[in-house]
């Protein structure tokens, strides 16, 4: 019995001990007055059960154990669960492109509206129509290129410098958009952009900011998203650029998105001065990326082909996978816009007008009264084309 008892901590030293003497004796008690002494024998208590030991355990303790048990097995696969997504990977097979869409030489503007209205970003700027833009010379195209550029005569723009926005009157919910630029714009007060959007019902369909910068933008561009609640970028991504927020909804960090920066010669007076290049930004339901490549560095089949491969261009510049982000829920009817912006929300903000540009006084006083400072605000494009999949 001790055996049988001995892993019950204790229990052995309760039984009595039985001597050679008390077997001998064993049967009825001594008569009384015979002078011999009984000693009473303590009755074995029962040995108490472990704490690990079940059978033990009141109905509370085991309705505890039974809850916490469950709740680890749901952190494990959860757990499981977003470790195989943060691993997970879009399929970003070849896709068969073909030409649908062309903006080039003279017929480019018809392809386009002229904003004219007040920005919707505060900007410190005369949006003007086609008519005033082309009495200006703010644009104007030939076979070869097209250019749109800010006033640089005004030397009084006391209700804002005048520039140029352009929406086209085509949009598109997938695509591979080719966009040969020349000539980006860049000056103390600027927020140029060249992006894509539903301008109707944003943020509802999602906008996508290929090139976006401001002032001097000596920092390079950044390729950035902004969408509703629902899409982030903390999954796997093969991209060349550093990844800003993750969360893209626009109502976080101030709208800022979800970006992607680029090197000094992805925008502005270096990516002038080696003449340009092309930006291809590729929109389908596995992802959106976009590439940049310097004006000796465009693929063959960019510069000649009837239909480019993304899948043999290396890695991009900006990666958004769909991991965690449905893309064709997030974009959709979206126009291609470039314009030039003065000051506003973002050309104007202290943090880069004032403490990384140290651009002089404020950014309205100075585009207000410094039309020299803009002969290198124009965009010069060569085309732009899209292609779409079968």
């Amino acid at each position: 019995m001790a055996d049988d008892l001995s892993r019950y901590g204790g229990a052995t030293t309760q039984l009595p001990k039985l001597e050679m003497d008390d077997l001998q004796h064993a049967g009825p008690p001594p008569p009384p007055g015979s002078g011999q002494v009984i000693t009473p024998q303590r009755q074995p208590t029962a040995a108490t059960s472990a704490w690990y030991n079940p059978r033990g355990w009141s109905l509370r303790t085991k309705l505890i154990v039974v809850g916490v048990v469950i709740v680890v097995i749901i952190a494990v696969v959860v757990g499981a669960v977003e470790g195989t997504k943060k691993k997970a990977y879009p399929d970003y097979s070849k896709l068969n492109y073909k030409l649908v869409d062309t903006y080039s030489g003279t017929s480019f503007f018809d392809r386009f509206d002229y904003y004219s209205g007040v920005d919707p970003t505060d900007g410190f700027v005369q949006y003007i129509n086609q008519s005033t833009s082309s009495s200006l010379n703010l644009t104007y195209a030939t076979d070869d290129s097209v250019v749109i550029k800010v006033d640089t005569s005004n030397k009084n723009a006391i209700d804002g410098r005048q520039s140029v926005r352009l929406e086209s009157k085509m949009s598109y919910d997938t695509g591979l958009f080719i966009f040969d630029i020349i000539h980006t714009p860049y000056a103390c007060g600027l927020w140029p952009a060249l992006w894509l959007t539903d301008t109707y019902n944003w943020p509802e369909n999602g906008e996508i900011d290929v090139l976006e910068t401001n002032n001097l933008a000596t920092e390079g561009n950044a390729v950035t998203l902004h969408t509703t609640t629902g899409c982030k970028m903390n999954v796997k991504r093969k991209e060349t650029g550093t990844p800003n927020y993750v969360t893209c909804a626009n109502d976080t960090h101030s709208n800022a998105g979800c970006g992607v920066q680029g090197t000094p010669s992805t925008y502005g007076k270096e990516m002038n001065a080696n003449g340009g290049g092309v930006y291809a930004l590729e929109l389908r339901d596995a992802g959106i990326r976009a590439w940049f490549f310097s004006r000796d560095s465009i693929p063959d089949d960019i510069d000649s082909s009837a239909a480019p491969d993304p899948s043999t261009w290396g890695t991009a510049l900006a990666d958004f996978p769909s991991t965690h982000c449905p893309i064709s829920t997030h974009f959709k009817n979206q126009s291609i816009i470039t314009n030039i912006d003065l000051c506003g929300q973002l050309g104007a903000n202290h943090q880069f007008y004032t403490e990384q540009y140290h651009c002089p006084g404020t950014c309205k006083s100075f585009v207000r009264s410094n039309p020299s400072n803009f002969t290198e605000a124009y965009w010069e494009f060569k085309s732009f084309k899209v292609y779409q999949s079968n």
